[in-house]
């Protein structure tokens, strides 16, 4: 199972609470109240912060983007692990229980 800096695809994760996040052209751009800091997502980096309203496995939205875009799983899987590690560094996410049955 694929795993950088800790997360892997069985990794739950979720957003924390009390950002705001506003779309610019098809881009999400962000605030973080607590950080102050404010963070292009992008387009598909929006839709993974959409995807981690609720806690969700980092392999279902692996799952999630390999099915609506044209991306190699590989690739998908090394970015979304990437893009997490990110959010749950600067506290965007936090992150629940491994879950040895996913993907």
């Amino acid at each position: 199972m694929l795993k950088i800096e800790g997360l892997s695809l069985a990794k739950r994760v979720v957003q924390v609470k009390g950002n705001i996040v506003s779309d610019m052209g098809g881009e999400k751009v962000m605030l973080s109240i607590e950080s102050g800091k404010y963070y292009n997502l992008g387009e598909i980096g929006g839709r993974i912060w959409g995807l981690l309203a609720q806690p969700a496995l980092l392999g279902e939205v692996v799952d999630t983007l390999t099915a609506e875009y044209e991306v190699n799983r590989s690739e998908c899987e090394q970015h979304v692990i990437s893009f997490a590690e990110m959010l749950l560094q600067e506290g965007l996410i936090e992150s629940g229980e491994d879950h040895g049955d996913s993907k």
